[in-house]
C-alpha cells in the first residue's frame, strides 16, 4: 500500500450510516479491530441515533446531528490521546446507529380463542387481530436491554416479543370489556387505544413505544358466525310470501332470457310461472300485498275524581262502574281523563254516563196515608 493512501485512510475517517431495507433497527459501525480514530467525523442523520460503546460500556448516545470525536467533546477519551504508535488508532470502541423512526404494518394476532360472556349470547369464543407499529425512544435502554451485541437487529427480532404482550392483554381486555359482539365492531379504536395505553409500561421497559394499534377485526367461531348469517337473512326476507314471489319472478326472467336453452322449455315455463303469480296476486290483491291487519285495540281511558278538594285515581273504567253501583261515583262527581278538557261531570261525558243508565231510578217518594 502507497503510504499516502495508508496516511489517507489513518487521518481521514467519516463514520454514517444509511439503510433502505426499511426493517433494520440497530446497526454497528465495522471497522477491522473496531478501531476508531481521533478526530473522526460521524454524522447521525434524523430518525437516527448513535450509541457509543467503549470497553464494553456504554459511554454516550449522540442525538441527530455532526460530531468530532475529540477529547474536549468526548471526555471519556482524555486518558486514551496517545498519537505515538505509528499512526494507530488511539481507542477502539465501537459505535451502533440506532433507526428512530416508526416500524409500521406489523402483525398481530390471538393464536387461540378467547373466552368471553356476551350478555346476549352467553360465553363465547373471540379472535381478534390487528397491526401496530413500534419505536424506539430510549436507544440506551433498548441497547442494554434487548440488543446487546447483536451487529445487525432487525424489527423481526423484537416483534415476537411485543406480539405476546399484545395478546395478553388484548384477551384480558376483551374478556372484561362487557361489550356484546355484536356492537365491538363499533368500539374498534376505543379498545385499540385502551390495549396500547395498557402494553405501554412494558414495552417502555425496552426503550420502546407503541404510537399506534389497530384492531381489525374481532370475529365468532365459524359455526356461530353460519347461525348469525342464518338469522340475518331471515330478517332480510321478512315476509316468506312475498320473498317466494320474487324468486319466481327472477326465475322467470331468467329463463325468459334465455330462450335458446331447451328451446320453448324456457318460455312454457315462464309462462306457466306467470300464471301461477297472476292467480296468488289476484287470491292476494292488487301487487299481491298481504290482507290487511286488524286495526289496534282501543286505549282504555283511566279516571280521576276530584273529591273533598283532592284529586283520587287514577280509576279504570270498571272501578268507575263499581263506584257507580255502591253510590261513591254520582252523576253530580267532577272527574278528569288525560286528553279532556277541564273537570266535567260524570253525567256529562258520553263513556260515563251509561254508567247511570244502567241504574234503577231513585225510588218514588212513600204514597200519603
Amino acid at each position: 500500500m502507497p503510504i499516502f493512501d495508508f496516511l489517507g485512510g489513518q487521518f481521514i475517517d467519516v463514520i454514517h450510516w444509511t439503510d433502505d431495507s426499511r426493517d433494520t433497527m440497530v446497526w454497528r459501525f465495522e471497522r477491522e479491530g473496531h478501531e476508531i480514530k481521533y478526530g473522526a467525523k460521524l454524522t447521525v442523520r434524523e430518525g437516527q441515533a448513535a450509541v457509543f460503546i467503549h470497553e464494553g460500556q456504554l459511554a454516550d448516545v449522540f442525538t441527530p446531528g455532526l460530531y468530532m470525536l475529540e477529547t474536549n467533546n468526548m471526555p471519556i477519551l482524555t486518558s486514551l490521546n496517545h498519537w505515538d504508535h505509528g499512526f494507530r488508532s488511539p481507542f477502539k470502541s465501537e459505535i451502533y446507529f440506532v433507526n428512530t423512526t416508526r416500524f409500521n404494518d406489523l402483525k398481530w394476532g390471538t393464536k387461540n380463542p378467547i373466552i368471553a360472556r356476551d350478555p346476549e349470547f352467553g360465553p363465547v369464543r373471540l379472535r381478534a387481530f390487528g397491526t401496530y407499529s413500534v419505536r424506539v425512544t430510549d436507544p440506551a435502554r433498548f441497547m442494554t436491554e434487548i440488543v446487546g451485541t447483536d451487529g445487525e437487529f432487525t424489527a423481526d427480532e423484537i416483534t415476537y416479543q411485543i406480539r405476546n404482550v399484545i395478546v395478553q392483554e388484548v384477551s384480558r381486555v376483551l374478556a372484561s370489556s362487557g361489550i356484546p359482539v355484536l356492537d365491538m365492531a363499533a368500539s374498534t379504536a376505543e379498545l385499540g387505544k385502551l390495549i396500547a395505553s395498557k402494553i405501554a409500561p412494558t414495552v417502555a421497559a425496552y426503550g420502546l413505544t407503541i404510537p399506534e394499534l389497530y384492531i381489525e377485526n374481532i370475529s365468532l367461531p365459524p359455526a356461530v358466525e353460519a347461525a348469525l348469517d342464518k338469522r340475518t337473512s331471515m330478517g332480510i326476507a321478512g315476509d316468506l310470501g312475498r320473498f317466494t314471489q320474487y324468486s319466481a319472478a327472477e326465475a322467470m326472467t331468467a329463463a325468459a332470457a334465455n330462450p335458446s336453452g331447451g328451446g320453448g322449455m324456457g318460455a312454457g315455463l315462464g309462462m306457466g310461472m306467470g300464471m301461477a303469480m297472476a292467480n296468488q296476486m289476484t287470491q292476494q290483491g292488487p301487487w299481491g300485498a298481504a290482507p290487511a291487519a286488524p286495526p289496534p285495540p282501543p286505549v282504555e281511558h283511566v279516571w280521576h275524581i276530584a273529591q273533598g278538594g283532592a284529586t283520587k285515581g287514577p280509576f279504570s273504567k270498571a272501578s268507575m262502574g263499581r263506584m257507580a253501583t255502591d253510590g261513591t261515583l254520582t252523576r253530580d262527581s267532577m272527574v278528569w281523563t288525560p286528553g279532556q278538557d277541564g273537570w266535567k261531570r260524570a253525567e256529562d261525558v258520553a263513556e260515563l254516563a251509561q254508567l247511570f243508565t244502567i241504574l234503577p231510578p231513585p225510588p218514588p217518594p212513600p204514597a200519603a196515608a
